[in-house]
């Protein structure tokens, strides 16, 4: 019996220290969400998209109380720098290429671009473009809408002093009027700004909308902590010592 006893034991323990050691893996990076539809064609908007919808849907679950900018504030026309409000997240500016455009529901304009909510989204160009941010963030999410339709895999550079570098898997050569939503969280670290660049040979401009941020105290993530699994683990070999401690008595 003791040494079922000590079997037991050994096997709780080492549950306890792998499941740690797998969560501590997993928060060590951003976690990222992603979702592609793909498009009808330049002159054709999708009237759903299913697949961005629940990235966006999984992203949001992890968060409380952020901000989201739909761009439907700003003047059409306006141009780098762009203002940005996230409403109980901060504020932003967006450099390098870029205006506000707006095109008429059901509609694109005529190169596969259009808006995800309301009318009016962000033209700009992966390869100039950025967003600095008033507070550092540790969450952000946005609707690509026409990306990938070039040569070139779309590339997210997140930065505060160190960067943290992330492909955006969308499929490369993609039908015009494509929609897809990236979104990421970090428990680790916090970044001040955030910069896109592609891979191909040529300029990749896309449509860019309802972008979401949070502060690393709105990241609340939907499955337990990694100190949470810990104490878990904690309770469960004390609970075995314990039961040990009585069988001896007896």
């Amino acid at each position: 019996m003791e040494a079922q006893m000590k079997k037991l034991l050994m096997g709780l323990a080492l549950v306890a220290v792998i499941a740690f050691g797998l969560v501590s893996m997993s928060w060590a990076v951003p976690v990222t969400f992603f979702g592609e539809d793909l498009g009808l064609g330049e002159s054709t908007p999708l009237s759903a998209w299913p697949n961005a919808t629940a990235a966006e849907t999984a992203f949001l679950s992890n968060l409380v109380g952020v901000g989201t900018e739909d761009f439907e504030s700003l003047s059409v026309g306006t141009s780098v720098p762009i203002p940005l409000t996230f409403p109980g997240a901060g504020t932003a500016t967006l450099t390098g290429s870029g205006a506000i455009a707006s095109v008429p529901t059901g509609s694109t304009n005529g190169v596969g671009r259009y808006a995800i909510s309301g009318t009016q989204y962000v033209e700009v160009s992966s390869a100039l473009f950025s967003i600095s941010f008033s507070d550092p963030i540790a969450a952000f999410g946005f609707y690509g809408i026409d990306a990938g339709d070039f040569d070139g895999q779309l590339v997210l550079t997140a930065s505060n002093g160190a960067s943290q570098v992330m492909s955006i898997p969308h499929t490369v050569g993609a039908p015009g009027g494509s929609v897809l939503y990236f979104g990421f969280y970090d428990l680790e670290e916090t970044y001040t700004q955030i910069a896109f660049s592609n891979t191909g040979s040529f300029e990749d401009y896309f449509g860019f909308d309802n972008m979401t941020i949070g502060s690393i105290e709105q990241v609340q993530p939907s499955v337990p902590e990694p100190a949470t699994l810990l104490l878990l683990g904690s309770g469960l070999i004390g609970l075995a010592a314990l039961r040990r401690k009585k069988f001896l008595k007896r």
